[in-house]
């Protein structure tokens, strides 16, 4: 997906409550498992890097992204 396209499906999921604007208390990063991105849909490949993030809503699952959508969520989350 090209940063645009990306950038508007970040925005989107922001405006709609799916990815949240508060900021996380932790962030892990390892090998991803085939996990699912968060703000991409696209499933992480076994040799990427997963960030986790565990946002301060406690009743929200950890926030799962690839390093250049965790990127993308947190610049967005911060101008919006």
């Amino acid at each position: 997906m090209d940063q645009e396209s990306l950038r508007l499906l970040v925005l989107r999921k922001l405006r709609d409550g799916r990815l949240p604007h508060d900021g996380i208390r932790r962030v892990l990063s390892g090998p991803s498992d085939g996990e699912t991105c968060d703000a991409c849909d696209a499933v992480l490949a076994k040799d990427q890097l997963l960030m986790e993030g565990v946002t301060l809503d406690l009743g929200r699952r950890p926030l799962q992204l690839h390093v250049r959508c965790f990127q993308v969520w947190d610049h967005e989350r911060r101008v919006t």
